[in-house]
């Protein structure tokens, strides 16, 4: 049972998890499932506290639900949408949030929302009930599910914050804000401190707000003005958000995102874009020029999917640059993948 088994020091119980483990689905790796049956039985011998213990419970079985619930669907791109949920539905940003869903769900994508009122209930109306999710969340005050998405199987509520914001990147491939209050600025930052540090796949992020607002450019003014200025961000991190008036520009930028670049993996030492279609060598040559500052090793190579990738059949068909990427550079890396969007 890997690192767990001499913490155990308990050979029944090991016995007990190794036959457990033995009785998984097909699919799963009996070893991953030891060490997590073992870090629970550990967790059950070192900590006697009922709290933790219940933390513990009702996050596991949100993650169960959560991951149940989208894993049939994860074949379509999912946006999440985030915003005020005080504003009424003669708003302009109400509007522009189910012109938006209407245009995200036209071009085959799919709507998650926290499910609450204003731009949440927006988004679930314009993307309709097949195509759009609600991660409520329980609140003190009892924020309840707008009638888009009230009763659905695609509605969920969360006790936790943290699951739930998991939920939202995991099973995204984009995020669009509209203007909001506390919540909304608190999944904004998350977004773009999970980008700018690597603990979330490249992805869109794009300012939403009809054209005679200015929430988001003081929004970003502070960013860049005091941030910035004092050292405390880098000025390439501002081109991890992108800035739309309307909502086809915000569908525009997500569709631009995913023209050429497809995803992204690590593979040991390298990083591994995959693409919708192979580069032009010269245009390889000129990108390792451009970016030479992010390689810290090597160059940008056009490459077929790596050995770790065709074990688990991940995309084969689609062509691959891979390079050795400095990994804290990601506004660079967001401004390679346009590059070669614009390719």
């Amino acid at each position: 049972m890997g690192r767990n088994s001499e913490k155990l020091n308990h050979p029944r119980v090991e016995a007990l998890i190794r036959e457990l483990s033995q009785l998984m689905g097909s699919g799963a790796k009996t070893g991953m499932f030891e060490e997590m049956f073992a870090d629970l039985a550990l967790i059950g011998r070192e900590n006697p506290d009922l709290g933790d213990h219940k933390l513990i419970h009702k996050t596991l079985q949100e993650l169960r639900e959560s991951l149940t619930l989208f894993f049939p669907l994860r074949g379509k791109r999912k946006v999440a949408v985030f915003g005020s949920s005080r504003v009424s539905d003669s708003h302009p940003n109400y509007k522009l949030a189910m012109e938006l869903a209407q245009g995200l769900v036209h071009q085959g994508f799919q709507v998650i929302t926290g499910a609450g009122g204003g731009i949440m209930e927006a988004a679930n109306r314009g993307a309709g009930r097949k195509e759009s999710f609600g991660l409520n969340i329980k609140l003190p005050s009892e924020q309840s599910a707008n009638s888009y998405i009230d009763n659905d199987p695609h509605l969920m509520e969360f006790k936790y914050f943290f699951t739930r914001k998991l939920m939202f990147i995991k099973e995204s491939s984009a995020t669009v804000l509209l203007p909001g209050g506390l919540g909304t600025l608190d999944e904004g930052f998350e977004n773009l401190t999970l980008f700018q540090t690597g603990k979330c796949m490249p992805r869109p992020i794009v300012l939403l707000d009809h054209e005679n607002d200015n929430y988001w450019d003081r929004c970003m003014d502070f960013i860049s003005s005091v941030m910035v200025e004092q050292g405390y961000a880098c000025k390439n991190d501002l081109s991890l958000v992108y800035r739309a008036r309307s909502a086809q520009e915000a569908v525009d930028r997500i569709l631009n995102y995913y023209k050429v670049f497809h995803s992204l993996r690590y593979v040991g030492g390298l990083t591994v874009l995959r693409l919708t279609k192979p580069l032009h060598p010269d245009l390889v040559k000129g990108l390792n020029t451009e970016f030479q500052d992010i390689i810290v090793k090597g160059s940008l190579q056009s490459t077929p999917p790596h050995k770790q990738e065709l074990r688990n059949n991940e995309y084969p068909e689609l062509p691959r640059l891979s390079f050795h990427f400095d990994k804290s550079s990601f506004g660079r890396l967001n401004q390679l993948i346009e590059a070669i969007n614009q390719a």
